[in-house]
This record gives C-alpha cells, sequence and structure tokens, in this order.
C-alpha cells in the first residue's frame, strides 16, 4: 500500500491511497483540526463518489479511534510547513518535578514558548490537554514549538533546568 502525501500550503495535508477494492481515498487533514474525507471512483480517479466533512473534535474522535500517531503526524506535518515550527514528543519521566502535578504548572507556555497539544497515556490521547490535567510519570506531552523551546520544556520536565 502505497501512501500518498501533498503539503497545501495554507490549508494542511492532503493524503490519498488506492485501497483493496480499486477505490481511492483521499484526505485533506486541515491546519485548523478539521479534515476532508473523499471516496473516489475506481473508473474515473477524478469523480468523488461521496465527501464528508468532520470538525477538529470529530477528527479527534477518528484519530483515537485509528491510534494516537496520527495525532502526533499532523503535528509533524505542521512543522514541516512553518518554518521555526517543531513537534516532539516529551516523556514525563518517574520522579520528574511535575509527577503528580497539574500540567499548568510545568509553565510550558509561559517559559518555553511552546504548546502542549495533546497528552498521551499509554492506548489513551487527551488531545488539547486542559492546566487542570494531572500528569503521571511515563505520559507524554505531544509538543510544538521552536527547537529551543522543546529541549528547554524537556530539561524542565525531567528536572535538569
Amino acid at each position: 500500500m502505497e501512501l500518498e502525501e501533498t503539503l497545501l500550503p495554507g490549508v494542511g495535508v492532503r493524503y490519498e491511497m488506492r485501497v483493496s477494492s480499486g477505490e481511492t481515498l483521499g484526505i485533506v487533514v486541515q491546519r485548523e483540526g478539521g479534515a476532508e474525507i473523499a471516496v473516489y471512483d475506481a473508473r474515473d480517479p477524478d469523480r468523488a463518489r461521496g465527501m464528508f466533512r468532520l470538525s477538529p473534535e470529530e477528527a479527534d474522535a477518528v484519530a483515537e479511534v485509528l491510534g494516537a500517531p496520527r495525532l502526533t503526524q499532523r503535528f509533524a506535518d505542521l512543522s514541516r510547513e512553518v518554518p521555526g515550527l517543531e513537534s516532539g514528543r516529551l516523556s514525563i519521566p518517574p520522579g520528574s518535578p511535575f509527577d503528580g502535578r497539574p500540567l499548568g504548572d510545568t509553565r510550558a507556555r509561559t517559559l518555553t514558548g511552546c504548546s502542549i497539544v495533546a497528552l498521551v497515556r499509554g492506548e489513551d490521547v487527551v488531545p488539547s490537554p486542559g492546566p487542570d490535567d494531572v500528569l503521571r510519570g511515563g505520559d507524554v506531552l505531544v509538543v510544538i514549538g521552536s527547537a529551543s523551546g522543546l529541549a528547554q520544556l524537556e530539561r524542565r520536565l525531567s528536572g535538569r533546568e
């Protein structure tokens, strides 16, 4: 199976793949988090057989069903589109000064300029976690920011800063 990826500047990223039935599935993941999904006819690849749109919340729900890596990929795609913006997965190590404390205590945005866009705990994903969400050792934070901000936040989370 081949998944084609096309950057759509100002819009998001388009993914296209031919499925086993011969039809083509097209998905546009928008920068704002929503998505458009279309199925193209096997005999006429320019004709959509159907299309539907997902709100950001609906797209996140589908991503959660299909797996947390898609959420991480969306931010990696965004970081390729915006110069100077990077995404990362930062762990909360056991014994971290933030293990057992609310996310807001990290002061991530204030001190590093980074935004925490998701919290991954085992198989569960919390998109857009709030400042009151309590962190645990082993949690993984999906973060976007500058390279130096990500490095600074990683040091902070591990207690090396």
